[in-house]
């Protein structure tokens, strides 16, 4: 999820023993709030570094604490075997659409990105329904529908293409982060089609080394003349440590334990710490418009998931 969600499909084991509440719920906790953080130290990496220094120095901090953990854990040879299509869909669910909200939170509120993010599942569905012919019953139709609706009344309100002093206008940003998210869900339909049965820590791992590597020489090139201040390294040192590296070994746990379908709901739950974060930190607007129309994605989104079902449907 930005805060990203690690584009993967694994099930547990059947016979996994049932795992204490308490045991879940902290790391479904801070998952969320490391993913809700993530927009934050973004625009405090991208307002000195720029969108895609920052995107790089992200992956390249997470690549960097993953690669050792996958060696020691002896899967070197298996990221070696699926090299390809692990470092591609690298830069479709981490380089590219980190660059794009690194983009975003320049000119539109964190909290305004994170309800935004909330839209990966819906373009999720979209995308593994028009290429892995995942076509979705009444009860996720409905919710894909709703999840727009949600999506369409939020940018007609925040979306704005005239100029901005400092800043791209406000609707650019709303595309990156849709454009984003669209990314996410093709790396899920790709995850699904082309790496199955791949062991998760290496999909986490290569696929930080494939964005680090898509994105390096673009980085390089457009690295800033001054050298950024602390708080800007102090802010991409987070987004890389915390809100990538940790928080994929955190969902990968999870996944784990209570399965895929319970961890995905922390999409529903990014955007309240993302907008507390915002609100609190950064003193950024909370309108009621943005929590009506954050509730309606929210719902479409818990509709289009299978989370939750609408009577008598499927």
């Amino acid at each position: 999820m930005n805060a990203a969600r690690p584009a993967v499909d694994v099930t547990p084991s059947a016979n996994a023993p049932a795992t204490a509440a308490s045991a879940w719920i902290l790391d479904f906790v801070l998952l969320s709030a490391l993913w809700g953080a993530s927009f934050l130290f973004m625009r405090m990496a991208a307002l000195e570094f720029g969108p895609l220094p920052t995107a790089a120095g992200r992956v390249t901090i997470a690549a960097a604490c993953l690669l050792p953990l996958l060696y020691w854990r002896g899967l070197g040879p298996q990221l070696r075997q699926h090299a390809r299509p692990v470092l591609f869909v690298g830069l479709l669910n981490s380089g590219i659409p980190f660059a794009l909200f690194s983009f975003a939170v320049l000119s539109i509120s964190t909290g305004l990105s994170s309800i935004l993010n909330a839209t990966v599942p819906l373009f999720g569905a979209i995308v593994a329904w028009l290429w892995l012919k995942d076509r979705p019953g009444a009860s996720r139709a409905t919710g894909l529908a709703l999840g727009f609706v949600g999506v369409a009344l939020l940018a007609w309100n925040k979306a704005s293409f005239a100029p901005k002093a400092g800043a791209a206008a406000t609707g650019w940003a709303v595309l990156a982060c849709l454009a984003a998210c669209i990314f996410y869900a093709l790396a899920a339909s790709f995850t699904k089609r082309y790496l199955t049965g791949v062991p998760s820590l290496v999909l986490a791992a290569g696929s930080q080394l494939g964005a680090t590597l898509g994105l390096l020489l673009p980085a390089l090139w457009l690295w800033p003349a001054t050298m950024p201040s602390a708080k800007a390294w102090a802010g991409l040192l987070a987004a890389g440590v915390l809100c990538t590296a940790l928080a994929y070994i955190l969902f990968f746990r999870l996944i784990a334990r209570v399965g895929p379908s319970r961890t995905l709901t922390v999409t529903f739950v990014v955007p309240v710490f993302a907008v507390l974060y915002g609100t609190l930190l950064l003193g950024e607007d909370l309108t009621a418009w943005m929590l009506g129309c954050g509730l309606v994605i929210v719902s479409g989104t818990a509709l289009a998931t299978g989370a939750v079902r609408l009577p008598g449907t499927r």
